[in-house]
């Protein structure tokens, strides 16, 4: 949960943005602020070395306005890594909303939040995330044209979510090669922690091969539904992170590898959807493989969403961003085994590699 990245990486309040465990030489913080609509929103943009800063915008109940900033810093940070990873010419950011989406939000809100995100004059680009949807980005787009993810009919890819998913699935599937030798995930227990709209898409696809899918929510309704719809079985275990699993899913919110479950953790996979799964990366990235728990990096495997958005500005092919996003495979299968050639974790691999992307761009516009 939101919560628990908080307490994981222990908030400095000495000082509001640079005295942040979490700020990672990011470019630009902007806070949003109208009193008539009750807006109040951070955007945070980590890096534009490769492009445009793209990312979603979460709209969360957060605690304070603490816990806001840390999530933006964190979620901004993996965004110019998630894009540098998959070879896409963007930069990182991501948004936060402060409320309850469920009953805070307002057209007008979105509206006026769209007019702070044109302000910036395209470094910063939007698109949807936990807490907005397809239609919020249809109203901002009324005054912007700096935001992806609108729907179909606006000419846009519409809910990105499914291409997620897929992508997920193939980075799972390369880390089952890597891990087991085979990536065929028929027979394969697999635990998936959160039936959102990535979630459910995966079990699908899971389903649909044969593997052995158990699954876990918060809402009771919503999982009782995807169980009947795939054939999924529901956990009912006192502890998801000591199932008997071969691979452990997470697709909620993040920090759900810390110094409290990796000591209960029994699958020898990790891969899902959820960012910033480690609440840690050096800590937890090297405890996993000391363990000999394979992890696949969140941003790499989950960058389905962000390459088929990334597909609206360059022009959309649906076709084309399949295939991409279907190359999360060999991308991950790539950076496992460089990660075991060179005695580091996974974490750490993909880190690396698409720091040096950024570090050549930057080198090749000094000259």
């Amino acid at each position: 949960m939101i919560a628990e990245v908080i307490k994981a990486n222990e908030l400095t309040k000495a000082d509001p943005v640079f005295g942040q465990t979490s700020f990672n030489d990011h470019e630009q913080i902007v806070f949003c602020h109208d009193k008539d609509t009750g807006l109040k929103a951070i955007i945070g943009i980590h890096n534009t070395v490769l492009g445009p800063a793209l990312g979603g915008t979460r709209m969360w109940n957060y605690a304070n306005e603490w816990e806001a900033l840390n999530d933006v810093l964190r979620l901004s940070r993996g965004m110019t890594y998630k894009s540098a990873i998959s070879g896409l010419n963007l930069g990182g950011g991501k948004a936060v909303i402060i409320g309850d989406s469920k009953t805070d939000k307002t057209p007008e809100m979105m509206t006026r939040f769209g007019q702070f995100i044109h302000s910036l004059s395209g470094k910063y680009i939007t698109a949807e995330d936990v807490g907005t949807t397809t239609p919020d980005m249809d109203i901002i787009r009324e005054v912007t044209p700096h935001v992806t993810g609108i729907s179909e009919a606006k000419g846009g890819s519409g809910n990105p979510s499914p291409v997620t998913a897929y992508g997920v699935y193939m980075g799972m599937k390369a880390a089952a090669k890597h891990q087991f030798g085979t990536d065929k995930l028929e027979g394969k227990k697999v635990l998936v922690q959160g039936t959102g709209h990535v979630g459910e898409t995966l079990i699908s696809y899971l389903a649909k091969e044969g593997a052995i899918v158990e699954i876990a929510d918060i809402n009771q309704a919503k999982m009782e539904e995807v169980a009947a719809k795939y054939g999924a079985k529901i956990y009912t275990g006192e502890d998801i992170y000591g199932a008997d699993v071969d691979i452990y899913a997470p697709c909620a919110l993040g920090a759900t590898v810390n110094d409290e479950t990796i000591e209960r953790l029994k699958a020898r996979v990790i891969a899902g959807a959820a960012n910033n799964q480690l609440a840690n990366e050096e800590i937890h990235g090297r405890k996993l493989q000391e363990k000999g728990i394979l992890y696949a990096p969140d941003f790499l495997i989950n960058a389905g969403g962000i390459i088929n958005v990334y597909a609206e500005i360059v022009g959309y092919d649906k076709a084309e961003a399949m295939k991409r996003t279907e190359n999360i495979y060999n991308t991950t299968l790539e950076i496992l085994t460089f990660a075991d050639a060179h005695g580091i974790t996974t974490q750490n691999a993909a880190m690396s590699l698409a720091q040096k992307r950024i570090d050549d761009k930057k080198k090749e516009t000094a000259k």
